[in-house]
């Protein structure tokens, strides 16, 4: 009976985890974004250099965050008093922690980060993560891939994660 009981906990894991993610949000908490990281892994990036339409298209993707957490009730709070720290830290999203002490800091109840990676011209990955400044655990989070590298398709992509796991209704 255990090796039964115990297959179908590990079978059932994937789906348990996924479900911690769905649960409710403080409403009215204060989040602070520390904004999104541009990582470039593509050969056209190693050979030209960065892009200016795709520069332009970090902030375009800030405000669309910052607008919809806005929209669904989130207080959001200026990272002002940690301008120095985060001005220092390459990613925020990969940085040890450094984002969750950041947020606790400003007093928020959660800290969001994002990445976009370029993999080639082609295809773009993105995600978004939200953790608890409390216990640093990941309140939200979805990775998606889009096909594109344009204005609109890292929009859609961006909003799928937003409509589709951080704003599901």
């Amino acid at each position: 009976m255990k090796p039964m009981m115990l297959t179908l906990l590990l079978a059932c894991w994937p789906a348990l985890a996924a479900a911690a993610l769905d649960g409710p949000l403080k409403p009215g908490a204060k989040v602070t974004f520390l904004g999104l990281t541009f990582i470039d892994s593509s050969a056209e990036g190693s050979y030209n250099g960065p892009r200016a339409d795709e520069t332009a298209r970090i902030p375009l993707l800030e405000t669309e965050i910052r607008t919809r957490f806005a929209a669904e009730g989130f207080d959001l709070i200026s990272t002002a008093p940690e301008a120095q720290r985060l001005e220092a830290i390459v990613n925020p999203a990969n940085c040890y922690g450094c984002d969750v002490r950041m947020g606790a800091r400003l007093g928020a109840d959660y800290v969001l980060v994002g990445e976009v990676q370029k993999v080639s011209n082609l295809i773009l990955s993105m995600n978004l993560v939200m953790r608890a400044t409390d216990t640093g655990q990941m309140a939200r989070g979805l990775s998606v891939d889009i096909r594109s590298n344009t204005d609109d398709s890292w929009l859609r992509g961006m909003r799928y994660i937003l409509n589709n796991h951080f704003f599901k209704h």
